[in-house]
């Protein structure tokens, strides 16, 4: 379990930076910005949600495997593809987490900042990004969940292999199949125990924020 645990580890690693940069900002366009095709774009980036694990990663392995720069980075059935694999489902928490922060942060303190001579950057950074700060840690909480827990798309591409791509939901499946209940429930407890910690923490944000609005 050891070795699965800290590839877990090392895909949260990869990932959580990945998250928070990419959810940041595309739940930024897409709560701040009106341009055509928002909507096509929101329904986009949210339907890793609605699509079952298998086809993602059927439609993950296409991509890969057809696409010839990644075909010849040897992408599949490798540490990286776990880290994609876990990243794909998570993403989404995390963006539609941002939109809801900073569509909750009221324009006029934003138009306020500017009238002051702040930029786009410095208002962004100390009115958009200081009052939507909770639903952004509340979202990379449950994204981080999401990623650890990962099970179908990182079996469809990056496979169950060892000391290499065996994540903690793959290795629970491993013993499963080897009869060794205890083992997994053993890296099952660790998944739950994540689990709680990460809606406690959301618990604890969205608890905050209604007392601030108070």
């Amino acid at each position: 379990m050891k070795q699965a645990l800290i590839i877990s580890l090392k895909v949260l690693a990869v990932d959580m930076p990945l998250l928070f940069l990419l959810g940041t900002a595309i739940g930024w366009i897409l709560a701040k910005k009106r341009f055509k095709g928002r909507e096509i774009l929101s329904l986009l980036v949210l339907l890793p949600v609605a699509l079952p694990p298998s086809v993602l990663g059927l439609y993950l392995l296409m991509f890969i495997g057809h696409v010839p720069f990644l075909k010849h980075l040897g992408l599949l059935f490798s540490f990286p593809a776990a880290a994609l694999a876990a990243l794909v489902p998570a993403l989404p928490i995390m963006i539609q987490a941002a939109r809801s922060g900073f569509a909750s942060v009221p324009e006029e303190l934003e138009d306020a900042a500017r009238t002051l001579g702040d930029g786009e950057w410095r208002v962004f950074r100390r009115v958009t990004l200081l009052l939507s700060r909770r639903s952004l840690v509340a979202g990379l909480a449950l994204a981080s969940a999401r990623t650890l827990g990962d099970f179908g798309i990182t079996l469809m591409i990056a496979g169950n292999i060892p000391g290499r791509t065996q994540t903690l939901p793959l290795y629970i499946f491993s013993q499963m199949e080897a009869l060794e209940f205890a083992k997994a429930n053993l890296a099952a407890a660790l998944l739950v125990v994540v689990g709680i910690v990460s809606l406690a923490l959301v618990k604890r944000m969205e608890e905050g924020r209604y007392e601030r609005l108070v």
